[in-house]
Order: C-alpha cells, then structure tokens, then sequence
C-alpha cells in the first residue's frame, strides 16, 4: 500500500487520525484519466491508505470480531473487493460467473486472516484500477444488467457505484475498527 500511515496532529498535538498528506482526489495525480476513471482510481486509493492506517496492529481474532453485533472487519474487507468484481464485471457486459456467485455467499464467514483478507482486498483494488482504466468516456452512456432481474444501469452509473459503495464500506469498517481497538484497550 501507498501510504506511510502517519497520522497528523491537532492544535493540542495529539493524534487526530487525520492523515498528515491530503488525500488522493487533493494530490494532482493521474490526470491522463478522464475525471471519472479518475476518482474512481483515487477512490480505491484511498481504500488502500485506510486500510493500512486502521488496520495497522489488529490480530486475526480482531479481524473476526462482531462487536455489538456488527459485521466484522473481515467482511467489509471482502466484500469491498468481491463487490468490486462484481459491479465491475456488469459495467464490463457480463453477468456473474459461479465462482463470483460462490464467493458472495461466503463473505459473512468466520476465521479469516488478517494477512489473508488484506491480499484479497489489495489484489481486488489493483486488479478494478485496472479494469477501471479500460473503461472509455463513450461507453459511460452504455446500457448495462443487474442481477438475476437484470436492472437497468449504464456503465458510467456501475462505475459511479462502484466508488460510492466501495466508500459506504471502507467507513464501516473503519468504525468497527476503531470500537474493536477501543474494547481491546478497555479489557484488563
């Protein structure tokens, strides 16, 4: 991952948990890609720096833990990178495979790794920036399917989605994170 984790400070010159650079969007890269692709790249970016910060010292057992009964961290990390499979394969022309059909009713299970989680997350957001980049401005308007009942979209929209879903995410599990540390720092 891209980011070297530090934190900056406040005005008291305690960690804020507000990183020390700007954001991805607010860096002035990859303006080769039109302003879609764009964000999206910057949108899995910034996925990969959160993860890094908020995940930065939790066990395995952290990974799996429901606190309040909460989706663990380990879902939300799967299912971001499944997810983008998924959205990516419709913006793409195809409908889901048996395998992608199989990993999505997985993804609620137990017992993951925190190293194992991690390599699924970090090859998904590689291999969408990717995919993302092969995606042209003139199929934006392209109509796409959704599902078994095949849902009216356009390209662009999956796209659009796809960040935006990517990011609902990518903040519950920096939640779950955070209240699994705090219970961790509040044990004995």
């Amino acid at each position: 991952m891209t980011h070297s984790g530090k934190r900056g400070t406040d005005a008291t010159g305690v960690n804020s948990g507000v990183p020390a650079e700007p954001e991805p969007w607010l860096r002035g890269t990859h303006s080769e890609l039109d302003p879609i692709v764009r964000q999206f790249v910057h949108s899995m970016e910034q996925v990969e720096e959160d993860v890094e910060r908020w995940c930065a010292g939790l066990t395995d057992e952290d990974v799996n833990a429901r606190p309040m009964g909460l989706a663990a961290l380990a879902f939300h990390l799967r299912h971001i990178a499944r997810s983008l499979d998924r959205l990516l394969s419709y913006a793409e022309g195809t409908q889901l495979d048996a395998t992608q059909i199989a990993l999505l009713k997985t993804e609620m299970e137990e017992g993951s790794t925190l190293t194992g989680v991690l390599h699924e997350l970090r090859t998904a957001l590689a291999e969408a920036k990717r995919r993302a980049r092969a995606l042209k401005p003139e199929q934006y308007q392209h109509e796409r399917a959704v599902g078994r009942k095949r849902l009216p979209t356009t390209v662009g929209s999956l796209l659009v989605h796809s960040a935006e879903h990517t990011q609902r995410h990518l903040g519950q599990a920096i939640i779950t994170a955070k209240v699994v540390m705090a219970m961790r720092e509040q044990q004995p």
